[in-house]
């Protein structure tokens, strides 16, 4: 009987199981009808477990479903289940400087002087950026390619480039002494001149001669130059070529050619013709010598005495016979010059005869050179240019942009760096930028993200330029805007966002802040810093001392902007070093309202170093390889390099191993 009520009770109890696991089968086939068509829509990978348990303990990781911006959601479609959501711990790359630039100056008198000139860009460089703003949400997607949007050029309105261009000496002068050149020169080009050099007038400052005061000499020279019209706008043009010569003041008392180029007021080494023919083993240009003989006062007319002379001739000669010439250029007399572009250099014929040749400098090329000017003690009858390039050239400033992600600048890394490196840069200066990505920013210590770079650019007059900035920026990423309209007056307060940036933003050791045009070995940087104990505070750089403001001049310094008679000891501003507790000081005291601002930003960083050195010792370290000017042998930094400079020091660097530099020949 027991044993019946056992069977019974199992018997029971197994229908109740079996109706348990039915339920619990149809639950899980109608969970399996919703899961399955999101594994098969999103592939087995989108369940991965990684982004969830990634503390290091073992527990569910709760920054793992932190919510994507509304910026990213636009940009990017929602999955249908989100579960793998990126672990962000990565500083998020910033457009725009995150300094309160209103919150450092506000409260302050601002009557008069830098202050005031800072307030009144912030208000112009909200406004434009409200403007911005707005094109960029109305205006319909069009292709980025370069700075082409900049300039409006289009296959409709594009320049014609002309085989010949000629213009009669009125002509000339009405378009300021300068002649176009749309698409430049190429290799066979040359340029005609028909002039007449004016008589010496009296100078008493000449910049060819040194005089002492009283004194006055009589000069007649005149400049023949090719510039680079569309190199940068707002800037004076590069000077391709220079030619020069001074038929009267030379500081030798001799007639001379000087020939020269020059780059951002940076002049490179002069080739002067002097009445000396060019030496046997100095090296020529296509063959031709870069100075020819003329006759000179103390030649008495001859290399050799004119009994010499006649005997020679009387007995028969062997050698060729020499033909002496004078100096090609007279005061009121008509001359034609001719200006050639071989394949090697430039090459000067005066009447029917070769004067001078002078080789094509790195940094220039003959595209470049978009227009001729003639100043000085000339009367210009007129110009002629023949078998100029009749397409634009390949490599044109408004193409300068290689859209390649090789460029891009590599992701920030999440903790501290070793150095960050900002860069000084204006809004049209899409080259300059370029050029330094592809040159000494492609150095493993930046690849690698232990340094990290960033051009500072704030907002150009022009709002074609502020669009063409933002695109290069979203492209690139290592561009931060800094939101006031461009001012060189304010550039320190470029400055002042680059260590807020090197503080907060990559938490960088140490911060260096360097232009566009200033070329980087950031191994001898990083070197140089490491030198200094890491418990002391530095400021590494050119550094000058005992320096006193100019009163006149270009550059004049009112004693209301620098009332004292010395500069504090400050670094040149191309290339300079600064330890992170300085610049943590910097931007503490700017958001204070206790920061003194000045126009010339290197000084002004002098200044504050300075304060900092009163409470705390720092380390100056003055090194010329830090170069204000140019380039020298075994350099850190060198300065005015154009972007084809850049680009041939870095191969240089690569090839040889060594630094050398490329304004030599």
């Amino acid at each position: 009987m027991k044993r019946a009520n056992l069977d019974l009770l199992f018997s029971v109890s197994r229908q109740r199981s079996t109706r348990v696991l039915i339920v619990m089968g149809l639950f899980y086939i109608l969970f399996m009808s919703f899961e399955v068509p999101f594994v098969f829509k999103n592939g087995l990978g989108s369940v991965s477990q990684e982004g969830l348990f990634n503390s290091g303990n073992g527990l569910l990781n709760p920054k793992a479903f932190a919510l994507d911006s509304e910026e990213n959601l636009e940009e990017k479609e929602a999955p249908v289940r989100p579960l793998d959501v990126p672990y962000k711990s990565r500083p998020e790359r910033k457009l725009f400087s995150s300094l309160n630039f209103t919150a450092g100056i506000v409260n302050l008198s601002l009557e008069s002087g830098i202050l005031k000139a800072a307030k009144d860009a912030l208000d112009l460089g909200a406004k434009v950026l409200r403007e911005l703003e707005l094109i960029g949400k109305n205006r319909s997607e069009r292709g980025f390619n370069g700075v082409g949007g900049v300039n409006g050029s289009s296959s409709s309105n594009s320049e014609l480039c002309p085989h010949s261009i000629s213009v009669t000496g009125d002509e000339f002068s009405k378009k300021g002494r300068v002649m176009v050149l749309p698409c430049g020169l190429t290799l066979g080009s040359h340029i005609t001149v028909v002039g007449i050099p004016r008589p010496a007038h009296a100078e008493t400052d000449p910049k060819i001669s040194l005089l002492k005061e009283g004194q006055y000499v009589m000069v007649s020279q005149f400049m023949m130059e090719l510039q680079g019209l569309k190199t940068v706008e707002g800037e004076d043009p590069p000077r391709i070529l220079h030619f020069n010569p001074r038929l009267k003041g030379d500081w030798s008392g001799k007639p001379v050619i000087e020939q020269n180029t020059c780059y951002r007021m940076q002049w490179g080494t002069s080739q002067r013709c002097e009445g000396w023919k060019s030496r046997a083993d100095e090296e020529t240009v296509d063959d031709l010598l870069k100075c020819e003989k003329w006759i000179r006062d103390d030649d008495n007319g001859s290399e050799e005495s004119k009994a010499t002379w006649w005997l020679k001739r009387l007995i028969g000669r062997t050698k060729k016979v020499a033909i002496d010439w004078p100096f090609p250029f007279v005061e009121g007399k008509l001359f034609v010059l001719t200006l050639s572009a071989g394949l090697e250099g430039y090459h000067v014929n005066v009447d029917g005869r070769h004067i001078t040749s002078f080789p094509y400098r790195t940094g220039f090329t003959l595209e470049d050179a978009t227009g001729l000017s003639l100043n000085g003690d000339i009367d210009v009858h007129s110009v002629f240019a023949a078998s100029l390039p009749t397409s634009h050239p390949s490599f044109a400033p408004q193409r300068h942009l290689d859209l390649s992600d090789t460029w891009k600048a590599p992701p920030i890394p999440e903790g501290p760096v070793e150095m960050f490196i900002g860069v000084l840069s204006a809004g049209n200066h899409f080259a300059e930028r370029m050029a330094v990505r592809k040159s000494w920013m492609q150095q493993k210590l930046i690849k690698s993200s232990k340094v990290v770079v960033r051009f500072f650019v704030a907002l150009h007059a022009r709002k074609e330029v502020n669009i063409e900035v933002k695109r290069e920026a979203e492209f690139f990423g290592d561009i931060v805007i800094v939101p006031y309209m461009d001012n060189y007056d304010l550039v320190v307060l470029k400055t002042v966002a680059i260590c807020e940036y090197g503080v907060r933003t990559v938490s960088a050791k140490y911060i260096m802040k360097g232009d566009d045009d200033t070329f980087v070995r950031v191994d001898a940087i990083i070197a140089e810093a490491k030198k200094v104990p890491e418990s002391r505070s530095l400021y590494i750089g050119n550094i000058n001392y005992y320096h006193k403001p100019l009163r006149s001049g270009k550059w004049a310094v009112t004693y209301e902007e620098w009332p004292e008679e010395d500069y504090p000891p400050y670094a040149n501003g191309p290339g300079y070093i600064i330890s992170s507790d300085i610049a943590n000081s910097i931007l503490s005291d700017f958001e204070k309202h206790k920061l003194r601002l000045f126009k010339m930003e290197d000084v002004s960083v002098g200044m504050w170093v300075e304060k900092f050195n009163s409470s705390r010792p720092v380390e100056y370290v003055h090194s010329l390889k830090f170069c204000q000017f140019g380039c020298i042998e075994d350099y850190i930094t060198a300065h005015y390099q154009s972007p084809r400079q850049m680009i041939c020091l870095w191969n240089k660097l690569r090839q040889q191993g060594k630094p050398s530099c490329c304004n030599m020949r």
